[in-house]
């Protein structure tokens, strides 16, 4: 079955779940701090193995002490659920690299 985008209404009220998560366009988006370049890579690279588990991609860019994350489901023309899993999995392990 095919993943259905979410209506603007749903969007806002998962993005109040999300704090530092916002809408860009169609994709929603953050961009996290860290204490240097090897922990941004290592945020990197964890995000990565969720992506894998997932099977649900994500553009990540990669700054000498931030990483960006900014996700959509291109299948679905729009945001979706897969979407908001993705960003509270990144959610969950950026506070261990010491992400702000």
């Amino acid at each position: 079955m095919p993943t259905e985008p979410l209506s603007q209404k749903e969007i806002e009220d998962r993005l109040r779940e999300l704090p530092g998560w916002s809408l860009a366009g169609d994709r929603i988006e953050r961009r996290y701090r860290l204490g240097d370049h090897f922990a941004a890579t290592a945020l990197v690279v964890h995000v990565a193995q969720i992506q894998q588990e997932l099977n649900h991609h994500s553009d990540l860019t990669l700054g000498y002490n931030s990483v960006a994350v900014s996700v959509n489901t291109h299948s679905a023309g729009g945001i979706t659920d897969k979407d908001f899993e993705l960003a509270a999995r990144v959610e969950g392990v950026a506070p261990g690299h010491g992400a702000s």
